[in-house]
């Protein structure tokens, strides 16, 4: 049995805090400039790199690559060997505060959703635990800004309305959106389990590297044909026009009723952040 403290868990997340919020992963940054530089339209190909040069500067700086730091939405796959020597969630919690704190993270979390009184230290962080085989833990922190987090959806589509009712589904999501979420966007999209599942799969979606296509070759199929048909919108770099509105996508799935198609599509800005470590 392994045995991790309270004290590593939180100095853990709160350096994740920061890296994840002041650099981009290497994936979502390869995606940005190969767009750029396939991008024919002048306007979409310069917005872009002005985007490119906000990455830079921020990771030079070490300053947020977003003025919106986001929720701290923090993915624990924990092995069942491990034992936390304290307050599992207490520690996460306080990994937020201080890494905010430390950051000069701006801090968004409001601790009743109508009486809107802010917490001044981005806690509590949205927690998703999944206990996993082995003897190790891996954190992932993914900071998530709401004005993209406001464009997601999710629809309770009947099975009738086949794969051909989903890309529909998610297509006309990316249209209604339109420049609110700072296209170019990255898309997790949840497909089947339950109401609350599938919202579940779309946001453990966007942790999965924009250079890995689904395992499945149909769904893997099925997010290139997406990714092409959301790409023609024109909607472009910050709603200016353009082929590169969606850097990528990712599908998860999961079993679910005889009667039902849930689907779910979680937004991300081009600012899809996540850092990861494992104890």
């Amino acid at each position: 049995m392994k045995t991790i403290s309270a004290a590593v868990l939180t100095d853990t997340v709160a350096k994740l805090c920061i890296k994840a919020n002041t650099s981009l992963p290497e994936d979502v940054a390869a995606a940005l400039a190969s767009f750029r530089q396939a991008e024919p339209w002048p306007l979409a190909k310069e917005t872009l790199g002005l985007l490119e040069d906000n990455l830079t500067l921020a990771k030079e700086k070490n300053l947020p690559i977003c003025q919106d730091t986001g929720m701290a939405c923090v993915f624990v796959e924990l092995g069942q060997e491990v034992h936390i020597d304290g307050d599992f969630e207490q520690a996460i919690h306080e990994g937020v505060r201080l890494g905010y704190g430390e950051g000069y993270l701006r801090k968004s979390i409001v601790a009743d959703p109508l009486r809107r009184v802010n917490t001044g230290d981005n806690t509590p962080a949205a927690i998703t635990l999944r206990l996993v085989p082995g003897d190790q833990c891996k954190i992932t922190v993914a900071p998530k800004g709401f004005g993209s987090e406001n464009m997601s959806r999710l629809g309770m589509l009947k099975p009738a309305d086949g794969v051909e009712g989903v890309k529909k589904f998610v297509v006309e999501t990316v249209k209604l959106a339109g420049p609110n979420p700072c296209p170019p966007t990255v898309l997790g999209i949840g497909i089947g389990g339950s109401f609350d599942k599938v919202a579940a799969l779309a946001k453990h979606a966007l942790l999965r590297p924009l250079d890995e296509p689904n395992p499945d070759p149909y769904y893997a199929q099925l997010e290139q044909e997406l990714l092409e048909e959301i790409n023609s919108l024109g909607i472009g770099p910050q709603g200016f026009g353009g082929q590169t509105t969606c850097l990528g996508l990712a599908i998860e799935t999961a079993p679910t009723h005889v009667a039902g198609l849930p689907v779910a599509v979680n937004v991300s800005c081009h600012v899809t952040r996540r850092a990861s470590a494992v104890l």
